[in-house]
């Protein structure tokens, strides 16, 4: 049914992603799709940001895909990628870059702050180029 899934993985909560990675299993199996795990680090406030070096980011980037690959584990084919950004916002990149025809996304139970800012899987759902499948 798809051929390329990307799976988008929460850095703060990337044990949680393990419910994504697998549901993106299941719907492989039997079409042999692609799997890539996404994870997005969002950008430092911009007080703080003058005194966050090239090379800090640098190392949360490589500390979060280390992380999601020990998650993945270490035979897996799922290529794994790590953005700065917006998390919605590079998510929906990704996927349009790579043409990505299904997105795998966990969503929160959402708070009252959700109703007026609107969630990153909200912000996926309705701006991805591709279908979205949102899990709790």
């Amino acid at each position: 049914m798809f051929t390329n899934i990307l799976v988008a993985v929460d850095p703060s909560q990337i044990e949680q992603g393990a419910l994504a990675l697998k549901a993106a299993r299941k719907l492989a199996h039997d079409s042999y799709a692609e799997i890539t795990a996404l994870a997005v680090l969002e950008p430092v406030p911009a007080h703080l940001s003058e005194d966050v070096a090239h090379e800090a980011k640098v190392t949360a980037a490589d500390r979060t895909a280390t992380a999601l690959r020990h998650e993945i584990g270490e035979g897996s084919e799922i290529r794994v990628f790590v953005r700065h950004g917006r998390a919605a916002h590079e998510i929906i990149e990704h996927a349009r870059e790579t043409k990505a025809d299904c997105i795998i996304v966990a969503s929160h139970q959402p708070g009252l702050s959700d109703y007026f800012l609107g969630s990153t899987a909200a912000r996926v759902v309705r701006h991805a180029p591709c279908s979205v499948i949102v899990l709790r």
